[in-house]
C-alpha cells in the first residue's frame, strides 16, 4: 500500500515536472515580461497638438488600461482634464480632476484647477473649498491665494445679501401705513423699497456738494409723499411706481 502512494506522489511530480518544462519552453526559457504602459503619446497630444481627436484616444488607452503605473495613471487624467478644460467641457474635466486627486490627494494645482473649474459651473462653495484646500497644501500658492480671496469677499456678500433678502429699508414692526403694510407683505416690494434707499443713500453720499445732496433728499422725501398718497387709488401700481423711482435714481445705465 506504502509503495502505491509513493508510485503515485512521484507520477504527480513528474507531471508537475513537465507542465512546468512546457511553459518554461513556450516562453523560450525566460520569465514572460511586463508590459509598461506608455503615457507619453497623451501628455505630448494633450499639450502641444491640444487635437480632442488625437489626445483623447491616446489618454483613454492609458486611463483605461488596468497595468497603467499609478503615478501614470494621475499625469494622463490632469493632461486629459486640462484639455477637456480648454475645450469648455467643464464637467469632464471636473470628473478627471476628481480621480486624480483621489490617486494623489497632495496636487495643489490641480485643487486651483478643479476650484476654478467650480466657478464656472457656478458652484461658489466648492470653489472656495477647492482653493482653500490648494492652500493647505501649499500656503504660498499665489493664484489660489487669489481666488480664495476673491471668492470669500463674494460669499460674504452674498451672505449679507440673503440676510436682508425681503426686507425693506424700514421696521416692518413699527409700520403703520397701508402702503408700508403691503411692502412687507411682498418679498419683491420689499427688495425694491431697500434698493431704493440704498441708491438714494449713494447719489446723496456721492453728490457734488451740500445743495446738490440736499437736493437729492428732497427728491426722495417727494417720492415717498406722493407714494403714501397714491396707493390704494384706482389705477396705481405699485410695484411699477418704485421700479420707475430705482430707474430714476440709477439712471438708464443701472447707476
Amino acid at each position: 500500500m506504502r509503495s502505491q502512494n509513493l508510485i503515485r506522489l512521484s507520477g504527480a511530480v513528474a507531471l508537475c515536472a513537465l507542465s512546468l518544462g512546457a511553459a518554461h519552453a513556450a516562453t523560450g526559457g525566460e520569465p514572460a515580461a511586463v508590459v509598461q504602459v506608455d503615457v507619453a503619446p497623451c501628455l505630448a497630444a494633450a499639450a502641444a497638438a491640444d487635437d480632442m481627436d488625437k489626445a483623447g484616444p491616446a489618454c483613454a488607452s492609458v486611463i483605461d488600461n488596468e497595468k497603467t503605473a499609478k503615478v501614470d495613471l494621475v499625469k494622463a487624467l490632469v493632461a486629459r482634464g486640462a484639455l477637456y478644460a480648454r475645450h469648455d467641457q467643464v464637467d469632464r474635466a471636473i470628473a478627471d480632476d476628481s480621480r486624480a486627486l483621489q490617486l494623489d490627494p497632495t496636487l495643489a494645482d490641480l485643487f486651483n484647477a478643479r476650484g476654478e473649474l467650480w466657478l464656472k459651473k457656478g458652484d461658489k462653495p466648492k470653489a472656495v473649498q477647492d482653493f482653500g484646500a490648494a492652500l493647505k497644501i501649499d500656503p504660498n500658492h499665489e493664484r489660489a491665494k487669489a481666488n480664495h480671496k476673491a471668492m470669500a469677499r463674494e460669499l460674504e456678500r452674498i451672505g449679507a445679501q440673503m440676510a436682508v433678502a425681503g426686507k425693506p429699508s424700514f421696521n416692518c414692526k413699527s409700520a403703520t401705513r397701508a402702503v408700508e403694510k403691503a411692502i412687507c407683505a411682498n418679498r419683491e416690494l420689499a427688495d425694491l423699497d431697500r434698493e431704493i434707499f440704498a441708491s438714494n443713500a449713494r447719489v446723496i453720499r456721492e453728490a457734488r456738494n451740500p445743495a446738490e445732496a440736499k437736493a437729492l433728499q428732497r427728491e426722495q422725501d417727494e417720492f415717498i409723499a406722493r407714494r403714501n398718497a397714491g396707493f390704494g387709488r384706482p389705477g396705481y401700481d405699485l410695484k411699477k411706481t418704485m421700479q420707475e423711482r430705482l430707474q430714476r435714481i440709477n439712471g438708464v445705465d443701472g447707476y
